[in-house]
């Protein structure tokens, strides 16, 4: 080997090692990002407060109309610093609202997913379901959630019914989109490969969808949450909703800033974890790279 060849060896190992590798390029950036968005949280949240505590102070607010923001941390608190078990506290109603709004989800969404893969495969389902669904989104929920507590009771199973028909939606629209929005090329690719519609459908039209399906899992988890309160409103023994209720009723706004806090919280929480899943798998998504 001569020497110009071992200068160019030596020369491109060196350019090969000072360039940082891709992987750990985009993790370093994808980590600034998400600093620099928490801190942006923060400092919004910080004016946010402070903005809040100056107008209730200096504008003589009562405080049945809006309390301070200490007033609220210290009702937050109070329901937050006792035993999980406690019936004084916010963990029980809320493992009860959080628990219906799961199962909620998990219907509503299941039957979205099934629903919009048969109408995506099948012109004559699309037309027959296409239109009633549309007629049902466009009632209001809460004027049919009295309905809902009549045929389903005061119990748990208005809570999951409503929580499942408002989750129901956006999935049944975001599956039928995406599934619909494969590219032609990719399915005539798997025809002249003597695929099954099974086969399609699980090798490209699913993965093709899936942003869109968990753009509609990221509506659909916060209207599940929503449709629990909603029936909680109505009737209920336990839940957020009933705490919510229980303080109106004393005129404790400072509580119901404080259950509207943690339902806030958890909405966050849970958009968080959905965008979590995306990320580790719809890994080729730009939603997951954001």
């Amino acid at each position: 080997m001569s020497q110009a060849q071992t200068t160019i060896i030596a020369d491109s190992a060196a350019i090969e090692n000072a360039a940082p590798r891709p992987k750990a390029a985009a993790g370093k950036r994808q980590r600034k990002k998400g600093v620099n968005g928490t801190a942006i949280t923060l400092v919004g949240l910080v004016i946010l407060f402070a903005g809040w505590a100056a107008a209730v102070k200096y504008l003589d607010v009562p405080s049945y109309i809006l309390p301070t923001p200490l007033a609220v941390w210290k009702a937050l608190w109070s329901g937050l610093a006792v035993s999980p078990s406690s019936p004084l506290g916010y963990y029980l109603p809320l493992w009860g609202t959080l628990k219906n709004a799961a199962i909620g989800l998990a219907i509503g969404s299941g039957l979205g997913l099934t629903l919009g893969s048969l109408m995506a495969e099948s012109r004559l389902i699309e037309k027959l379901v296409m239109p009633y669904a549309f007629a049902l989104q466009s009632l209001p929920k809460v004027a049919i959630a009295p309905l809902v507590v009549i045929w389903f009771g005061f119990g748990d199973g208005s809570k999951i019914a409503i929580s499942a028909l408002l989750a129901f939606f956006p999935m049944l629209i975001n599956s039928f989109t995406g599934l619909r929005a494969v590219e032609p090329e990719r399915i005539d690719l798997m025809r002249s490969l003597s695929a099954s519609r099974f086969e399609t459908y699980r090798i490209v039209k699913l993965p093709n969808a899936a942003p869109y399906i968990f753009a509609g899992l990221d509506m659909a988890v916060v209207y599940a949450l929503l449709g629990t309160i909603v029936a909680e409103f109505l009737g209920a023994q336990q839940g957020m909703g009933v705490v919510i209720t229980q303080a109106q009723a004393v005129t404790d706004v400072a509580g119901v800033f404080a259950a509207l806090v943690i339902l806030g919280a958890m909405g966050i929480l849970l958009h968080g974890i959905v965008r979590g899943l995306e990320a580790r798998i719809v890994h080729w998504g730009d939603r997951g790279r954001k």
